[in-house]
């Protein structure tokens, strides 16, 4: 039996089209005869901040029955082992520099022994960094290998991994298989949403297919956000008071050759006023200068890219983005949803655009009702995706509030009135115990309790825990060492893994 409802989805790209895809796949076996239509209007383009991705994105794109290998293919994909963080402890000195690794790949867990309590334990000056002592990950990256043999199963692999990728043609290869999947598509332009006496849309005038109306309206709009802001109207909630970046200048670098080394990780190098990433693909390397327009302006920011690149200023081709870090207050009105950046956008910090997207979907496809009132899940859907967007601004602007850098903004993210209650609540337990589960609500946690460690622990926090060292902590440390060198020398180059699974 069908239900018959029909989903317009309003906008392509990554969010348009990884929603299109995914729905059009889990209402296909649970809710069958819901309509998938979507408008890719050709002036709503990706921001080119989403080059980077969580590890769920794994399953998702599994999920939707896309090919690991034709994946790497058709998205110019490397894989991505976690971010490494340079100078944001403080700034470099006289050559002296600091550099930590967030690796996907949770701690060691042993049920003898309490790796995080003997690492703490130990002397601050002489131990091995958190993430070195307690997983192998750290050896692997650091070494440019990748995260698994090229024989292996698509999507798996002995350690956790996420990609670095095109975002322009992850949109073409979702749009592929979504409507493989059954979506249809119309290429045009909205002109308007037309709203009825309840408030809620009943259909949007086009060009140039005219009216289109549907029972759930999806906004994939972008920063524009046609429905949900334009025509719903609804209030914006900014978070700059807590993260301050808002502007961001983009380029693309070719490799100088083909064998380059290509990192494992997303390089993140904090600057005077923000911070600097670099990613490989396979190839060509994207780079971007986050910065706040309150503490540098763009030609200083652009001189910065320029230093950073070694690429003279006038010689680079670069696209300027702004944003307004936030998130829709309530992002499903009555039969509209955000999804994706007309939604909500924090910053490009842990890859977290394309995680709330996929978040969002998974949430719209549980709740989607089978019949009575589409709104009926408004309510929980909004008490969840605002709770998840409070908890990953809070893991962002941990890890500006930690830095001892002196420049201004730097010092403006260290006062304790920047931060939430909530986050400073948690760092005064912190610092008598390490984070634990027992912190988080898992249904709006993006990030694990072991994430928090890797940054707190990577920026040296210092607490007042009283050391507990671990009898046999030495010897599983070393045992850890020793399993990362041989894993480092087993897998393959990070390039020659990309390489073979691209065929």
């Amino acid at each position: 039996m069908t239900d018959g409802r029909s989903i317009l989805i309003v906008g392509g790209g990554t969010a348009g089209w990884l929603t299109a895809a995914y729905l059009a796949r889990h209402l296909a076996m649970v809710r069958p005869g819901v309509a998938i239509t979507l408008l890719d209007a050709p002036e709503i383009g990706p921001i080119g901040v989403g080059e980077g991705a969580f590890p769920t994105i794994r399953s998702t794109l599994r999920y939707l029955g896309i090919d690991e290998g034709g994946f790497l293919r058709g998205t110019s994909a490397s894989f991505k082992q976690g971010i490494r963080f340079d100078d944001w402890l403080h700034a470099p000195d006289a050559g002296r520099r600091h550099r930590y690794l967030h690796p996907f790949e949770p701690p060691y867990r042993s049920d003898e022994v309490d790796l995080v309590a003997h690492w703490l334990a130990q002397d601050a000056a002489t131990r091995a960094p958190f993430a070195e002592a307690v997983t192998i990950q750290h050896r692997v990256a650091a070494a440019g290998r990748g995260p698994k043999q090229a024989g292996e199963a698509g999507y798996e692999g002995p350690l956790s991994y996420a990609y670095h990728f095109d975002a322009i043609r992850l949109g073409r290869l979702l749009a592929d298989r979504a409507e493989a999947l059954g979506v249809r598509r119309l290429d045009g332009r909205l002109v308007r949403a037309v709203r009825g006496t309840d408030g809620s849309i009943t259909h949007l005038e086009t060009e140039p297919h005219g009216t289109l109306s549907a029972d759930l309206y999806i906004d994939c709009t972008g920063q524009h956000a046609a429905l949900i802001g334009e025509a719903l109207g609804e209030p914006f909630v900014s978070v700059r008071d807590r993260l301050f970046t808002n502007r961001a200048l983009v380029c693309r670098l070719p490799y100088e050759r083909d064998d380059t080394p290509l990192p494992t990780m997303t390089i993140a190098t904090a600057h005077h006023a923000g911070w600097t990433w670099d990613i490989g693909t396979a190839e060509a390397r994207g780079i971007g200068t986050v910065y706040s327009d309150d503490h540098l302006t763009a030609d200083q920011a652009m001189q910065g890219l320029a230093d950073y690149t070694g690429v003279a200023a006038d010689r680079l081709e670069v696209r300027a983005l702004g944003f307004e870090p936030g998130y829709r207050r309530r992002p499903w009105v009555g039969n509209c949803i955000a999804v994706g950046l007309s939604g909500g956008f924090l910053e490009p910090l842990e890859s977290t655009g394309i995680l709330l997207i996929e978040a969002a979907v998974a949430m719209i496809a549980e709740l989607f009702p089978r019949r009575g009132p589409v709104a009926a899940p408004a309510a929980r859907f909004n008490a969840l995706m605002t709770a998840r967007y409070e908890a990953i601004a809070d893991f962002l602007k941990l890890h500006y509030a930690l830095s001892r850098r002196t420049e201004p903004f730097w010092q403006d993210n260290r006062a304790a009135g920047s931060r939430s209650e909530r986050l400073a609540g948690l760092l005064d337990q912190w610092r008598y115990r390490p984070p634990n589960r027992f912190d988080f609500t898992l249904d709006v946690e993006s990030f694990a309790f072991f994430n928090y460690q890797y940054i707190l622990y990577g920026m040296d926090w210092a607490g007042d825990a009283e050391p507990v060292p671990q009898e046999g902590g030495a010897q599983l440390f070393r045992k850890l060492r020793q399993f990362g060198d041989h894993a480092a020398a087993d897998l393959p180059s990070h390039r020659d893994l990309v390489a073979a699974m691209r065929g």
